[in-house]
């Protein structure tokens, strides 16, 4: 499979599976053990796709917030590294912000005119770079959207 270039980085065409129902007492998305293995990169690499895959259109959350919703607190550098990684074209990798809520591309970039481009599309207001108001959604949204009704 030919890589593509995709967030700023050349794709890995390797990315983990969609979202599972959690168990109780077990932090964050729960990913298929057999398609990840045992390797711990690989599960924690499906859990931030799982948490982005279920970022609810027209909201937004920072690189941290994915991390920490994934049950990775701390590692937002990860959640970039995984993004820079994508090549699935359906990920919602636009919903992804920095926490102050500015694009991480270089202003004027491709990826930058895309990602403003497509949240726009969905109703997201951005000035300057910058999402007004940074409308990050709620904790419980997202548990609704990775989990299902409780």
């Amino acid at each position: 499979m030919a890589a593509r270039r995709t967030h700023g980085a050349v794709a890995d065409p390797r990315h983990g599976p969609g979202p599972a129902r959690r168990t109780a007492g077990q932090p964050g998305p729960r990913v298929n053990a057999a398609a990840v293995g045992d390797d711990p990169a690989a599960q924690a690499r499906a859990r931030i796709l799982a948490v982005i895959r279920a970022i609810p259109r027209g909201q937004v959350m920072g690189y941290g917030q994915v991390a920490a919703k994934a049950g990775l607190p701390g590692r937002a550098r990860l959640t970039a590294r995984v993004l820079g990684m994508n090549d699935d074209p359906d990920l919602p990798w636009h919903r992804v912000l920095r926490s102050d809520g500015r694009i991480a591309m270089p202003e004027g970039s491709a990826g930058w005119k895309e990602q403003s481009q497509r949240l726009r599309a969905e109703g997201v207001v951005i000035e300057r770079g910058r999402v007004k108001g940074m409308p990050v959604t709620g904790a419980n949204d997202l548990d609704a959207a990775l989990w299902g009704p409780g």
